[in-house]
């Protein structure tokens, strides 16, 4: 597990082996990063990945579970002894619909809000020292959160879901405060993304290809370009970027 000492910037990126974060870890990769890979059940994945890029390391992590996020923290800086950026993207959603309040159950609120909120916080928390680190080397270390553009305006898969993502777009503005100037802290709200786990989201679909002004959904590409933009940034803080489209605007 243990690397040789790198030169590289390194960066942790959650939920890291499909989807979002996979495109997250592939872009920094060629934007020289040495990327460490997380998931919570996927490591084949994690691993082959990992091969693929050649700077590269996977941990696998339940980031429901607190000691496995401390743990995750200190065995992505063991790699290679820094961490100049942590990428949360790892995230979990429930499909219910707005108006059924009785499905919308306690433990499900308390799920998501444990991954979805907790987890990136807690993540922050453990990793702080090693991001301030990051500054000293010359560029303040940096914290990109995944969120959605459910967190912006009422709208998501579930209440319980948009709601853990306005707070974790509130926690990124707090920290943002809180960390400065050490440690920068930004989001990135998409909205619609063609991912496997959308595809069957026909009427999703639809409304992205007939109101948004972009006239489609983001491909996971763009939502990696988007996070590799506040990564490149040495100054933007607390900004929640809503990265759909222009629906918004409609």
């Amino acid at each position: 597990m243990i690397h040789s000492d790198t030169v590289l910037p390194v960066a942790l990126v959650t939920g890291s082996t499909s989807g979002i974060g996979e495109a997250i870890a592939r872009r920094l990769s060629q934007e020289g990063y040495a990327v460490i890979l997380h998931s919570r059940n996927s490591a084949e994945a994690g691993h082959a990945l990992s091969r693929e890029l050649g700077a590269a390391a996977y941990v696998q992590a339940d980031l429901a579970d607190d000691m496995q996020r401390v743990r995750l923290i200190r065995e992505a800086v063991a790699v290679w002894g820094r961490l100049d950026v942590l990428v949360n993207n790892a995230g979990i959603s429930r499909v219910i619909p707005h108006a059924d309040l009785a499905s919308a159950t306690p433990d499900i609120w308390h799920e998501l809000n444990e991954v979805n909120v907790v987890a990136p916080f807690r993540l922050v928390a453990e990793a702080q020292t090693a991001l301030r680190e990051a500054a000293a080397r010359g560029r303040p270390g940096c914290v990109v959160n995944v969120s959605s553009h459910a967190g912006v305006r009422p709208k998501g898969a579930s209440i319980p879901y948009a709601a853990t993502k306005a707070a974790l777009n509130h926690v990124t503005r707090l920290l943002a405060l809180s960390l400065a100037p050490d440690i920068r802290v930004n989001a990135v709200a998409p909205g619609l993304v063609d991912t496997p786990l959308t595809a069957d989201w026909t009427q999703a679909q639809e409304l992205w290809r007939t109101r948004s002004p972009m006239r489609r959904a983001a491909s996971p590409e763009d939502i990696a370009q988007a996070v590799a933009w506040l990564v490149a940034s040495d100054y933007l803080t607390g900004e929640i970027l809503l990265s759909d489209g222009g629906l918004n605007l409609t």
